[in-house]
């Protein structure tokens, strides 16, 4: 599919707006600083946070390892030629230079804590999905009785992160184990090689949205994710990636790969219960849609009505699950992580993940959309007749609503309670979206951005021992 020119979105660089952003880098800095000060003081208290280097749920270790020296040299080519390569690169050869690049980025991060500790045993911990893989023998039973073993201190009781999750995030080890892809190896990497694809599924949809300039300069921040500190190896890069195909499915073509995008965010929707939130993205990757909106609607609502009904059909209804979970999350930590410190410091976590240039690039973006609605309340000349928010929407493009969207569907986690801690891998799904806003971003500064972006996450890893 060919996509329009996009508009160019970075605007000329005043230094009244770039000394704006030099400001919200303070302000993340602070915030940070603070979410970390206040945790230190409050794990000293003996508060309840369960998490040794809060904001994020790690200890401080600072080390070195085998991946040190490979993601220093990536890091060092993508923020040296990466971004004017990005700017004139065949689309092709972007999209696959991209991954590959994703891919060799999160795992040198990984083999910064070795082979083992750092891929291979991540995913093989009591409280993980591995654990529980041996134990399923009889899949249609497995469904047909999960949300029975969902609570805690019963027996058979499931494992923390199987628990808390819907049974497709266990289908899909259970999957790769019945194809000979077993073990905590082969589960790493596959978290490591979908979670990756977020690098190539969402500059398709910018392009397929018109926005194929934007969708350029976006490759290289994707790549450079401090996200993928998480990615490799954690469940949730892979939610990242399914989640960002399934967005992608809807705009990319017609009413089939709509349908088939239905069906993956379906199937997202029983990977985790948060997904939900999801929704509010799908509809906005719908109003952006340039021709066919209530079909493609109709396409993709029915595939994932059809997810929906084979896990009914199986005896897994999603909304019964959701509310023993519930249950579940205060019968563990969560009783004790108290709000009043994560609903502020889990922003900090997110800062980690998504990195520091997302906050100027947010602002920017806001700016954006605010012009937007004034030249939309007062148009000049007057706004045709029949336009409705769906056409302003659309005026405003996917750079401005896309990751504006995201951010209010962090909002809405942070604020519901249920994401109290551990948000920096949780949020990947969201946090890559986010990304969408640097295209704001005026072109001579994304080199220092993506330098930071960068350096965040080598600080990360080298100074913490994460935990997934």
């Amino acid at each position: 599919m060919t996509s329009t020119p996009a508009r160019t979105v970075t605007g000329p660089a005043t230094p009244t707006r770039s000394r704006a952003d030099l400001v919200v880098l303070a302000v993340e800095a602070v915030l940070l600083a603070a979410a970390t000060a206040v945790g230190a003081l409050l794990n000293a208290r003996g508060v309840g946070l369960h998490a040794d280097a809060a904001p994020l749920f790690a200890t401080w270790r600072p080390h070195l390892g085998w991946g040190t020296p490979a993601a220093v040299l990536i890091a060092a080519v993508v923020v040296g030629w990466g971004l004017p390569w990005a700017r004139t690169a065949p689309w092709g050869r972007l999209l696959a230079a991209g991954w590959l690049t994703a891919v060799a980025w999160t795992l040198s991060l990984a083999l910064v804590d070795g082979w083992s500790a750092g891929l291979a045993e991540r995913l093989t911990p009591q409280a993980e999905y591995l654990h529980e893989v041996p134990r399923i023998t009889d899949v249609p039973a497995m469904l047909a009785g999960f949300t029975g073993r969902i609570l805690d201190f019963q027996p058979e009781s499931w494992s923390t992160h199987t628990a808390g999750h819907p049974p497709g995030a266990l289908l899909v080890f259970v999957w790769l184990d019945r194809i000979g892809l077993g073990g905590g190896a082969a589960a790493g990497l596959a978290c490591v090689l979908v979670g990756a694809t977020v690098t190539v599924s969402i500059p398709m949809a910018l392009r397929a949205l018109g926005a194929g300039d934007a969708a350029r300069t976006v490759v290289p921040f994707l790549v450079l994710l401090p996200g993928a500190v998480w990615v490799g190896a954690s469940a949730d890069g892979l939610f990242a990636g399914v989640v960002a195909a399934g967005l992608a499915l809807l705009v990319v073509g017609g009413r089939l790969l709509a349908t088939v995008g239905g069906l993956v965010l379906g199937f997202a929707l029983h990977l985790s219960y948060g997904f939900v939130l999801v929704g509010l993205l799908a509809l906005a990757v719908l109003t952006l849609r340039a021709r066919h909106r209530w079909t493609t609607l109709v396409a993709a609502g029915t595939g994932v009505a059809g997810v929906v009904l084979a896990f009914t059909a199986a005896g897994f209804w999603w909304w019964d699950g959701y509310g023993l979970v519930v249950e579940r999350y205060y019968q563990g930590w969560a009783a004790d992580r108290p709000y009043a410190y994560w609903v502020w410091a889990n922003l900090a976590a997110l800062l980690l993940s998504a990195g520091p240039a997302v906050g100027p690039a947010l602002r920017r973006t806001a700016l954006e959309a605010a012009s937007r609605v004034r030249a939309a309340a007062w148009p000049r000349p007057p706004r045709p007749t029949g336009a409705t928010v769906a056409d302003a929407v659309r005026s405003a493009g996917p750079t401005v609503v896309l990751p504006l969207t995201a951010a209010l569907v962090v909002v809405a986690a942070d604020l519901s309670g249920l994401s109290k801690a551990e948000v920096e891998r949780i949020w990947l799904p969201f946090a890559v979206w986010l990304l969408v806003a640097v295209a704001h971003l005026p072109a001579h500064t994304h080199r220092w951005w993506l330098a930071g972006q960068a350096l965040t996450a080598l600080a990360v890893n080298h100074l913490l021992w994460t935990v997934s």
